[in-house]
């Protein structure tokens, strides 16, 4: 069932994924109250209603109703599960909400586009975070702000509290900190970790540019790409992008082209590219880079784009202006000079938005119960993604799907969790044909 809009769409509802017996509390935002001058709130006034108090609780799956109740999910019944656990750390998978469970970690150093605001700053946006986790894939996702930039100290507290977690969830960390420590987690932990700006963008971007690329009849091999902004979400598109198969990737920054190379070297290097990007020995200038281009990819910031720079373009220029709130190439450019045009932005077609990815990838990699996310994991996931748009409605208006079309978690858990066993990283579910 759905009502429609001002224009007569269709205004489907957000799609939920409950893995537990809990109703919910609400079904809709509290009443606001009317001002005293009997004006309409403004929007100002809305956001700020709808954090008050926070967006999250703690709630248990069923009450304490009597003393037998309490004896059975505390003292004394409690003791036999954790001497369960202790004497088979895998049992705390089926007696807690270890397997459902992921941390949302960040130092608020790069929350949103606002710069390094701190953690407790950063703390609506984790709890916005935590909320799509349970909403759109069913995971308990708990916000943990914490009290230091220092990469050692956050290593060293994530994997102290990893215990309690089925998945680990970095978020607004910035770069090229953010590289580092994604992977020494990876390397100590044995549950799934990543850094949501990185593998989760640079997924729905891929998606994206695979249909945008079959719209305009080309193939990934055979197309330049330019990624402008090498932080964490551009450097990770680039990793992503050369898995991939693509062939003529150039990578700028803030000082012009920093990233250019040989195809095979690349492909060969895209594990160790943070590392030979040469952010202080530009070879060229951005209008360089942009010489002959079929798709920019813009990850930095708005307005860096004109129309003079499109026509360094090759016929039919495929772009994708990422930053928020203003895209790299106004939209009133974008749609008079591009073939295909998309932004990061709700209010316009095309949205790429790493919300396509993070909850679908976490929801399969617990279902699996991963160990890690792996390369082919994060390709499996942008070819599901991809694959929900179907042929018939393919246009240069609509090359990836809606956040609110209720398929796109399934697809993407089904799509990552299969692919986990597949290469090994999944210890459950990996006999052929097993229930996960």
């Amino acid at each position: 069932m759905y009502t429609v809009n001002k224009e007569g769409k269709p205004h489907l509802p957000m799609p939920v994924i409950d893995k537990t017996i809990e109703e919910p509390a609400n079904t809709s935002l509290p009443p606001v109250e009317e001002p005293e001058s009997n004006r309409s709130p403004s929007t100002t006034e809305r956001i700020f209603l709808a954090h008050r108090g926070g967006k999250i609780r703690v709630a248990g799956k069923f009450p304490i109703d009597g003393p037998e109740t309490l004896s059975l999910i505390y003292t004394p019944g409690v003791g036999h599960v954790c001497q369960a656990i202790a004497a088979d750390p895998a049992q705390a998978y089926q007696v807690t909400g270890k397997g459902n469970s992921v941390a949302v970690v960040t130092d608020g150093s790069a929350v949103l586009g606002l710069g390094n605001l701190g953690p407790q700053a950063a703390l609506p946006a984790m709890e916005g975070k935590a909320m799509l986790f349970r909403q759109l894939a069913g995971i308990d996702a708990w916000p943990i702000c914490l009290n230091t930039q220092d990469p050692d100290e956050i290593v060293r507290t994530v994997a102290t509290i990893a215990p309690g977690f089925g998945g680990i969830h970095l978020e607004d960390i910035s770069a090229p900190r953010c590289f580092d420590i994604e992977r020494r987690l990876q390397d100590t932990l044995s549950i799934p970790v990543m850094h949501d700006d990185q593998h989760a963008t640079a997924v729905v971007i891929l998606a994206a540019l695979h249909n945008a690329l079959k719209v305009t009849g080309r193939r990934l091999d055979q197309v330049t790409i330019v990624v402008n902004g090498l932080g964490a979400a551009g450097t990770a598109c680039c990793q992503l992008l050369l898995a991939a198969g693509a062939t003529y990737l150039r990578g700028c920054d803030r000082r012009g082209l920093v990233l250019t190379g040989r195809p095979q070297a690349l492909r060969r290097a895209r594990e160790l590219l943070p590392d030979i990007i040469r952010y202080d020995r530009p070879m060229g200038t951005l209008r360089d880079a942009l010489q002959g281009a079929h798709v920019f990819i813009g990850v930095s910031a708005g307005n860096v784009l004109t129309s003079d720079d499109l026509k360094l373009m090759a016929h039919d220029p495929i772009v994708f202006a990422l930053a928020n709130p203003d895209p790299e190439l106004p939209p009133e450019l974008g749609y008079q000079h591009c073939r295909i045009y998309a932004t990061g932005r709700s209010d316009h077609p095309n949205q790429i938005n790493n919300l396509l990815a993070f909850p679908g990838m976490f929801r399969g990699a617990l279902d699996a119960r991963a160990t890690t996310f792996n390369e082919p994991m994060l390709l499996a996931a942008a070819s599901a993604l991809a694959n929900l748009v179907p042929a018939q409605s393919l246009c240069e208006s609509r090359i990836i799907p809606s956040a609110f079309d209720p398929l796109v978690v399934p697809a993407v858990a089904k799509a990552v969790s299969q692919t986990a066993r597949e290469t090994g990283v999944a210890s459950r579910g990996k006999t052929p044909g097993s229930p996960i």
